[in-house]
């Protein structure tokens, strides 16, 4: 992964210059993603104007890019499909707004279910995320980014080619100069930096190679072979009232959970990636009261929800981004785009940014997992391979989701064993010395520990090499305690902590205090 150790402190001409790298790198990904969204590209820049904005301001990582993602958009889509199913009788332009409404009242509330998650300081659960999965996510997204951009190398006779070396060959001859291009951007990518870094080297690329294509006229795609990105300053829009009914509600509130869900997930892993590039801690719960503040706000001014972006951030991290400008920046650049300067950015050959888009996928990957992998145990190995797996062709969320799982199903079956070692006093007390922790995976364990039937009269649990983890394990001491107290049996329980015992019901009686008891705290509410 790119790390910062080269790069010079934040400085405003870095933040400036980045800025401008980033705004221009963002146009073609609001486009695309508003495309996926089945909206006009004006929906896409506009979110990635205004939650980038906001996030840039008040969000929890200075320089983190935010905007319209695809992992939101793959969620509108579905969306949309159900809009379309439930008002049949549209078609068309009358389709298209009505799926434009619901999905800005879907942004809306996903915007406020983030705040509540960021106000109830929820976003600290982000470090539940083990590393395995970290660098599941990260080459997941790598490899996204950078299958993202082969669409822009499809000929014009994509649909008709069966096989792929007709596809390989067709591409090349109608897109050449696309190809030289990107090669080029890549290598002024991969050598500025080591000669000089006054000027960021994807700004020189973008500038360089547009002033090469638009004086020599070549012909390869520009980002007005795309969409027109040409139109006015965001102004409030109103989402159709007739949505505020409790059915559309119905409809509209399960979507809103998953673009909450996936918008924070991906802002918050993205958050740690660039903490650990910079080496500096951000705040995850102000990122998640930015993002939903950032959707809201850009819900009722007629943009779509998004989330931080990953490529678009180690653009700006990369670049001498390491502040609050640079990001500003690049969202008030992206509005200046779209009122005023769309045809000068139209004439941006899309080569280069697709060149760029390449190298942060190449700096992203975390190949250094790939020669951990062997020296992994098999869960861990095994969760990094699922997550990339499930982050490529799925979804980021479920990745993210079955990764913690299943890691936290190996933890618990891991430490699901409890010991303990019978000993016989001089006065004939028997002691069992209890190790490990106690818990719902070790309760059965427990329970073996016991020679009920050959125990003398008297006997005591040492609780002072183990832990009591939560009320399964409460319940076990309990049930343990009235099978010795029906036996006739006398038991004496030792150090477990005060929360533990008042816990207790039948072993309440039974536990002795000691100076040297434990405080730790019992789980009794899961």
């Amino acid at each position: 992964m790119i790390n910062l150790k080269n790069y010079e402190k934040f400085n405003i001409k870095n933040g400036l210059l980045s800025g401008m790298v980033v705004a221009v790198a963002l146009v073609p990904e609001a486009i695309a993603f508003s495309f996926i969204a089945g909206v006009s590209p004006l929906v896409g820049m506009y979110a990635a104007f205004i939650l980038g904005l906001i996030t840039a301001l008040f969000g929890g990582k200075p320089g983190m890019i935010s905007g319209a993602t695809g992992a939101v958009a793959i969620v509108f889509v579905g969306l949309g499909l159900a809009v379309a199913k439930l008002n049949p009788h549209l078609s068309g332009e009358a389709l298209s707004m009505e799926i434009l409404h619901y999905i800005l009242f879907t942004t809306i509330v996903a915007g406020l279910l983030q705040v509540l998650v960021g106000v109830f300081k929820m976003g600290k659960f982000i470090r539940l995320v083990p590393q395995p999965a970290m660098y599941g996510f990260v080459n997941g997204l790598a490899i996204v980014i950078a299958l993202a951009q082969l669409s822009f190398f499809k000929s014009s006779d994509y649909d008709t080619l069966d096989s792929w070396s007709d596809i390989l060959i067709h591409s090349f001859s109608e897109n050449y100069w696309m190809y030289i291009i990107t090669a080029i951007t890549m290598a002024i990518m991969y050598y500025m930096p080591k000669i000089t870094k006054v000027i960021p080297s994807g700004l020189a690329a973008i500038v360089f190679l547009t002033l090469i294509v638009y004086i020599t006229n070549l012909d390869t795609k520009t980002i007005s072979d795309f969409a027109n990105i040409e139109g006015a300053f965001p102004s409030f829009v109103m989402p159709d009232m007739s949505l505020f009914s409790f059915d559309s509600f119905m409809i509209i509130l399960p979507y809103a959970i998953l673009v909450a869900l996936v918008g924070l997930i991906e802002s918050l892993l993205t958050l740690s990636v660039l903490d650990e590039m910079s080496g500096t801690r951000g705040s995850g719960n102000k990122e998640c009261i930015a993002q939903g503040c950032g959707n809201i706000t850009s819900g009722f001014f007629g943009g779509m929800a998004g989330c931080a972006m990953i490529g678009q951030s180690i653009i700006n991290f990369t670049s001498g981004g390491l502040g609050r400008v640079s990001s500003a920046t690049a969202a008030i650049l992206l509005i200046i785009f779209v009122v005023s300067l769309s045809d000068l950015i139209g004439v941006i050959p899309v080569a280069v940014l697709v060149g760029i888009m390449f190298m942060v996928s190449i700096g992203t990957f975390e190949f250094s997992s790939i020669s951990r992998i062997k020296y992994m145990p098999r869960h861990d190995a095994f969760v990094l391979i699922l997550v990339t797996i499930v982050t490529v062709f799925f979804d980021l969320a479920i990745a993210v989701i079955a990764g913690i799982i299943i890691s936290a199903l190996v933890f618990a079956w891991q430490h699901a064993k409890i010991y303990s070692k019978g000993r016989i006093e001089e006065d004939g007390v028997k002691i069992y010395d209890i190790n490990g922790p106690l818990f719902f995976g070790s309760v059965t364990s427990f329970n073996e520990q016991f020679d009920l039937e050959n125990d003398p009269k008297n006997v005591v649990l040492n609780f002072k090499d183990a832990r009591v983890m939560d009320i399964s394990g409460v319940e076990a001491i309990d049930a343990i305690t009235k099978k010795y107290k029906d036996s006739g049996r006398v038991l004496t329980i030792r150090h477990i902590s005060k929360d533990c015992k008042n816990l207790l019901k039948e072993a309440g009686p039974f536990c002795t205090f000691a100076e040297n008891d434990p405080t730790y705290k019992v789980a009794a509410n899961l």
